[in-house]
């Protein structure tokens, strides 16, 4: 048995455990801090840009919230039209309010794009992968798995012996300012370096999997094959195409999209909070995972120095 400061004694096996819980949550702690402080310091020092003149990569933007066309979504839980949820249900798992726990036991998020619309231009939002920090924030209790189930028709009996659940769901709106930080792209509009040699060659493949037409095409002298010549012809034939589609290409209407960098500890970050707003949520909750540190960090260090 170890003698823990003379407050208690262990077992070598429950000790070690307490030792590694108290050290991994002072490490889990320690994260936390650094990065919602760093995601903070993101949203406070990166400048505001307009999607019209927006650079190729890394950007902020404010605008307002728009389905884009779209016809709203419902959020599973309260059927709330919104353009982005996530929800989560709970199960009570325990005798009584003092020995039980609440279990996840159902939850999701939306993956359709939005879009981000300002002054000068819109730009389509995909969430997926974002630390998303929304306003609209619900949550509340039932006896069914579903709140949108009747729990009138199971009767008196049926509420009685039914489960305790929890039911926390989120969501943006229409028509609402969003705040964005993301990795930004633009397609179309000629802003992408055309291959002209790449579209021809391509061009030449797809002719020659159809040879009869092909030849048909340029078999002048009949001889049921195409010569160096005819080849020649095949190949200003396939270059004047795609100057063509290249022309075309360059014709399309921009599309700007902001979406998770590739490159790992950039900043993704989607929120209906104001700006200046978010960041004070942000060290907030630094300070907190900064009073989890301190209190784990003592427990751990009292616990190893035993």
């Amino acid at each position: 048995m170890i003698d823990v400061h003379g407050v208690m004694l262990l077992s070598p096996s429950i000790y070690y455990l307490f030792c590694a819980m108290a050290t991994l949550c002072a490490l889990g702690c320690l994260y936390l801090m650094l990065s919602r402080l760093q995601r903070a310091r993101w949203i406070e020092d990166t400048p505001t840009s307009r999607i019209r003149s927006a650079a190729q990569g890394l950007v902020e933007l404010n605008g307002m919230l728009d389905a884009g066309g779209h016809d709203p979504l419902l959020s599973p839980l309260s059927r709330k039209p919104c353009l982005w949820y996530r929800f989560r249900v709970e199960e009570y798992r325990g005798r009584s309010d003092q020995d039980g726990q609440w279990r996840t036991v159902e939850q999701g998020v939306s993956e359709r794009p939005f879009l981000l619309r300002d002054p000068t231009g819109v730009c389509w939002i995909n969430p997926l992968g974002a630390d998303i920090y929304p306003k609209h924030r619900r949550r509340w209790e039932g006896n069914q798995r579903w709140p949108a189930e009747s729990s009138a028709s199971k009767g008196v009996l049926g509420m009685l012996l039914s489960k305790r659940y929890r039911y926390t769901e989120e969501w943006f709106v229409a028509n609402e300012p969003l705040y964005a930080i993301g990795w930004f792209e633009s397609r179309g509009g000629g802003r992408e370096a055309i291959d002209l040699d790449a579209i021809s060659r391509q061009v030449i493949s797809n002719w020659k999997a159809d040879y009869p037409n092909l030849l048909a095409r340029f078999d002048r002298n009949g001889d049921g094959k195409i010569d160096l010549e005819e080849w020649e012809r095949v190949r200003r034939a396939a270059s004047q195409t795609a100057e063509k589609e290249a022309r075309i290409a360059g014709q399309a209407p921009i599309v700007h999209a902001l979406s998770k960098p590739a490159r790992r500890g950039l900043p993704f970050v989607l929120s209906d909070h104001h700006q200046d707003d978010l960041s004070l949520r942000l060290r907030g909750k630094s300070w907190w995972a900064l009073a989890g540190l301190g209190g784990s960090a003592i427990l751990a260090c009292w616990l190893w120095l035993a």
